[in-house]
């Protein structure tokens, strides 16, 4: 006879994620989107969510031309390596912010007015970067750029 005593729901709670298999034996899983690659792991991000660092670039670089960017829609771009949303509100109004989603540090896509993320479900407003839908609360990490000669640089 076993004695060993039953896992409770609050114990496999708590410990996030876990399942007893077989007389015992306890496996912990993790939630990784597909297609997710280490850039996803490797992302500036805290583990329990929070913003991300925003992308280290020099003033000036340039990030994408302001006519790839539709008005009142958004684009992905990267600074260097890092991956990054752009919008354009109104015409000649751009907004760029890190595309490391606030909840797990996932990649968020552009989709048009807002900025969805694959992994959990949070969406932001591609003009202000806030939460739309959760489970992220923080809203995305905004990050300075300028309008100069048809480019969109950093500031």
């Amino acid at each position: 006879m076993d004695n060993a005593s039953p896992v409770t729901r609050r114990a496999l709670i708590t410990v996030g994620g876990a399942a007893v298999v077989g007389a015992g034996t306890l496996v912990l899983a993790a939630c990784t989107p597909a297609g997710s690659s280490t850039a996803n792991a490797n992302a500036s991000t805290s583990t329990s969510g929070g913003t991300a660092a925003a992308p280290k670039a020099a003033a000036g670089t340039e990030v994408a031309k302001v006519a790839d960017i539709p008005v009142g829609g958004s684009i992905s771009a990267k600074i260097g390596n890092d991956p990054v949303v752009l919008a354009q509100p109104a015409a000649g109004k751009v907004v760029c912010f890190s595309a490391i989603c606030t909840h797990l540090g996932c990649i968020v896509n552009a989709a048009a007015t807002e900025f969805d993320c694959p992994c959990h479900g949070s969406k932001f407003d591609a003009a202000t970067g806030k939460v739309l839908q959760g489970p992220a609360v923080v809203p995305l990490n905004s990050i300075a750029v300028t309008v100069s000669g048809g480019s969109v640089v950093t500031s």
